[in-house]
């Protein structure tokens, strides 16, 4: 399930792309499918050792040109030089760092001159909505602290050297999701309402059908907004 499009961030066969905060790795895994060199970056060193696991068993099979490497790290203090990567890939990190301008600083320094660069976030509506129906929502430990409309992402990505050439909105269906464990409980995974949905959205990987139909309806409820841009020289 992935929230970025690498066809339209424009992945090609050696690239070197970081995935900031890559959580267990669905971009990383793509992205190495795909032939890039991929750096998978988090500071959850148990998300990162599942990333890192994946990796290393889709390495084993040896059916993939690319390569991967998976390090700890703070997306306010990058641990690369300038002009390090031909993509970066954000995906849901900025709703949840202490200083989000800082962090896009960071991701636009270690991104090459016309580099390309996808952030994801949250949409405002789909957050405004878990904060009305539970007050555990932003107030969980490690979970969101701000809410974004596309303007804010854009104006923030533009102060630090980037310009936007598209938008996207993905996963309506993790909208419905989200709503059901806002008004179950949000530490009830096990609640049945909530079992039989994940089993859903488990069959919506496998189906074409509902895919299309995810595709149609994150028109008018999507869970996340996705902004790409390129880095100017």
């Amino acid at each position: 399930m992935l929230t970025v499009d690498l066809g339209r961030l424009g992945v090609n066969r050696g690239d070197l792309v970081l995935d900031a905060g890559c959580g267990e790795g669905r971009h990383s895994l793509k992205l190495y499918e795909s032939g890039a060199v991929v750096y998978s970056m988090d500071i959850d060193m148990e998300s990162l050792r599942k990333a890192r696991y994946s990796l290393s068993l889709m390495g084993k099979t040896g059916k993939y040109p690319g390569g991967y490497f998976a390090l700890s790290g703070d997306a306010l203090r990058l641990p690369y030089r300038d002009e390090t990567f031909d993509l970066v890939i954000c995906s849901e990190v900025m709703e949840h760092v202490a200083d989000d301008s800082l962090a896009c600083s960071e991701l636009s320094r270690v991104l090459k001159k016309n580099g390309r660069i996808a952030i994801t976030v949250p949409t405002y509506f789909s957050e405004a909505i878990y904060d009305a129906l539970t007050c555990e929502y932003f107030t969980s430990p490690g979970g969101h602290i701000r809410k974004y409309m596309p303007k804010k992402l854009v104006k923030i990505m533009r102060s630090s050297g980037l310009e936007i050439y598209g938008l996207g909105f993905k996963h309506s269906f993790h909208t419905i999701w989200w709503m059901i464990r806002c008004v179950v409980g949000l530490h009830l995974n096990d609640q049945p309402i909530t079992s039989a949905y994940r089993k859903f959205l488990h069959l919506g990987l496998y189906s074409g059908f509902m895919r299309k139909a995810e595709k149609f309806f994150d028109n008018f409820f999507p869970k996340s907004l996705v902004v790409y841009a390129w880095k100017k020289p």
